[in-house]
């Protein structure tokens, strides 16, 4: 039976989409980039480190959660699983209301 345990990792990172520098969030984990909102599918478990894929997350659409407020939706170019993550408050704006006109 695997773990459901949440695993804080906030770490700098070279976004292997963009090639930027990604610094720690300081306030929760990093999770992508936000400079172009790509992520790497490196996770089974929020921060577990476990998935095998390591593809790369695509964005590509938003959702609005009451509590977690925008909530970018990627889907994985390699494997095509579904993720979620909450955006960040230093995510680029003009990215995030771009992916708010795309359904998924």
């Amino acid at each position: 039976m695997e773990s459901k345990n949440f695993f804080e990792i906030d770490e700098e990172f070279i976004c292997e989409n963009c090639g930027k520098n990604v610094s720690r969030l300081n306030y929760s984990c990093r999770n992508h980039c936000p400079h172009c909102l790509h992520s790497k599918h490196v996770d089974k478990n929020p921060g577990d480190r476990k998935e095998e894929c390591h593809g790369d997350l695509e964005p590509i659409s938003l959702e609005i959660d009451s509590k977690k407020g925008y909530v970018i939706v990627f889907r994985c170019k390699k494997c095509g699983m579904i993720r979620k993550n909450k955006a960040a408050r230093d995510d680029n704006m003009d990215l995030i209301i771009d992916l708010s006109s795309k359904p998924i």
